[in-house]
């Protein structure tokens, strides 16, 4: 671990780790997200590892008690009553242990447990043991319900974490929304509605999660009758990276970890399905009609966290960074889809740039790792810790005080880890 003395901004990030947290688990910014969220949470174990590796550990299995019986761990954990947030446990109708959503999330907690476990091998050996055979029960999960050529599908766009990305514009216009009634939002509410999904994509989330209900969450009903099914860059390259990760893990347990390696091939293979030849980049694919989603976004660059190396991809890379003072943007800004400060639409993601940079850096491209690296430290201490910016002017958007990106500060982006 880095001994260099934590700055002012490193003591602010620490404070809004232990300001978001609820007790063994963390939200990601008080009012608009008052629940654990999955992969926000394995963000959260990151930055309070660098400062309270046994509060981190506590983050993930706390995460883990909301398992579903078929290894799903779903994206959204009710701990606690919120009467005013939507949607909320009674539209979703969860059949897991405890009130929860109905779908998963990018399964970064292994990827993140094998970091932690790096930093500590004597404090994380008894959690890593405790945890490995639930991380892989989730990751068999996606490669039975989730595969489509190999790359992981995602079958709501909140799945993705990546909401209203221009990635899912072709498939969610396929969606008539009938019957979904009336409802009150809660994000409106706290963040400015032009930094928000509209009401257009929002009807069809709702009507996703209607449908998903009606089927009991069954997930071979799911499959014959869901029309949004599109496979993502987000989750394919995210999943290969925890699943050799979770090899790695296996490996110091002992494990026999032959299903991971076969998993590992099939996702390889899976992810090369995702090169549009004719964009020249990583793409999302509709499962559905087989089209093309045409989007050069972030996610297209999760493939070097993934380990994979494609040519063609740093080109894309140098081209979009030179548009943007603060890449790496959710969207092209090229593209007359971008729009700066909506959602994914757009802004940049602190979240999303270290996964790159780690990405980046491990694959042999340290220069551009580390000037992502130092352009997000440049980005958060001049506009706070926001929960996303404006890739063009920096400025703050979405949620403030926000946990994920207090941990990427904390695990990379801060002065004080130096060079990666």
């Amino acid at each position: 671990m880095n001994t260099m003395t934590a700055t002012p901004m490193d003591e602010q990030a620490r404070a809004i780790l232990r300001g978001n947290d609820r007790g063994g688990y963390t939200v990601p910014t008080a009012g608009l997200y008052p629940y654990q969220w999955n992969w926000d949470s394995a963000f959260a174990a990151y930055g309070f590892a660098h400062f309270d590796m046994t509060r981190a550990w506590a983050e993930i299995e706390t995460l883990f008690t909301g398992q579903w019986d078929n290894g799903m761990v779903p994206h959204i954990l009710f701990h606690k009553p919120d009467p005013g947030y939507f949607p909320g446990p009674d539209v979703w109708g969860g059949i897991g242990p405890m009130a929860s959503s109905g779908i998963s999330q990018p399964p970064v907690a292994a990827s993140f447990a094998k970091r932690m476990y790096d930093m500590d091998p004597k404090a994380g050996h008894a959690a890593i043991a405790r945890l490995y055979p639930k991380m892989k029960a989730w990751h068999r999960w996606f490669m039975e319900w989730r595969l489509d050529q190999g790359a992981v599908c995602i079958t709501h766009p909140w799945e993705a974490g990546r909401d209203n990305t221009p990635d899912w514009d072709g498939a969610m216009a396929g969606i008539e929304p009938e019957g979904v009634g009336e409802y009150t939002r809660r994000d409106t509410s706290h963040v400015d509605p032009a930094m928000r999904p509209t009401k257009y994509d929002y009807d069809r989330y709702i009507w996703l999660v209607q449908l998903g209900k009606s089927l009991g969450w069954d997930e071979a009903a799911l499959l014959r009758e869901n029309p949004f099914r599109v496979a993502d860059p987000t989750m394919t390259f995210i999943l290969l990276r925890a699943e050799r990760d979770l090899a790695a893990l296996g490996r110091i347990l002992g494990e026999d970890v032959s299903e991971t390696l076969a998993n590992i091939a099939v996702l390889e293979a899976g992810a090369e399905t995702l090169w549009n030849p004719d964009l020249a980049c990583y793409d999302a694919r509709d499962a559905r009609s087989g089209r093309w989603s045409n989007c050069v976004s972030n996610a297209s660059f999760l493939c070097w966290y993934a380990g994979l190396d494609h040519p063609g991809m740093v080109a894309q890379y140098d081209r979009i960074s030179s548009i943007c003072t603060y890449p790496v943007p959710s969207h092209d800004p090229s593209s007359d889809r971008f729009d700066a400060k909506r959602y994914w639409r757009g802004p940049t993601w602190g979240i999303m740039n270290a996964l790159i940079g780690f990405g980046l850096t491990e694959v042999g491209h340290a220069e551009r790792g580390e000037g992502l690296r130092k352009a997000t430290g440049d980005l958060i201490v001049r506009h706070g810790f926001a929960e996303y910016f404006d890739p063009l002017t920096g400025e703050a958007a979405g949620g403030g005080t926000f946990t994920w990106t207090a941990a990427v500060w904390l695990g990379w982006a801060s002065p004080s880890k130096g060079a990666i």
